[in-house]
């Protein structure tokens, strides 16, 4: 199935795997080893994509979605029922190649973790 919105897409993923390193600032370089395997297997959903295997991509998206999701349950049980939702949001924003899903859930993934400052109110 060809996706209408695959720079969209392929710019979300980017977007994440740069950001992960922001995990690692906020959790500790106790998650260095997680973050490395997540980090890969994004970079193979990538390659994949650019392939044009998406099936191989989603795959890949979903193995560094349940290791990120694994992490967080270490971290915080209660966030990882956050986490497994938003990690199956994903997945099915991929599947269907919606574009502004992806990016909607990317962003909130990102900033339940605490990678991304969240703004006080003035």
């Amino acid at each position: 199935m060809a996706h209408k919105h695959e720079p969209e897409d392929a710019a979300a993923l980017e977007t994440l795997i740069a950001r992960l390193g922001e995990l690692e600032v906020v959790l500790g370089a106790h998650v260095g080893v997680d973050l490395e395997a997540i980090r890969s297997s994004l970079l193979a959903a990538v390659a994949a994509r650019g392939r044009g295997d998406v099936p191989v991509a989603i795959d890949r998206i979903g193995q560094a979605m349940d290791r990120l999701t694994g992490l967080a349950e270490r971290l915080d049980p209660a966030e990882a029922i956050l986490m497994r939702a938003l990690a199956h949001s994903f997945r099915t924003a991929l599947l269907r190649g919606d574009a502004d899903q992806v990016k909607h859930t990317t962003a909130a993934m990102l900033e339940k973790s605490g990678a991304v400052e969240r703004k006080k109110p003035v």
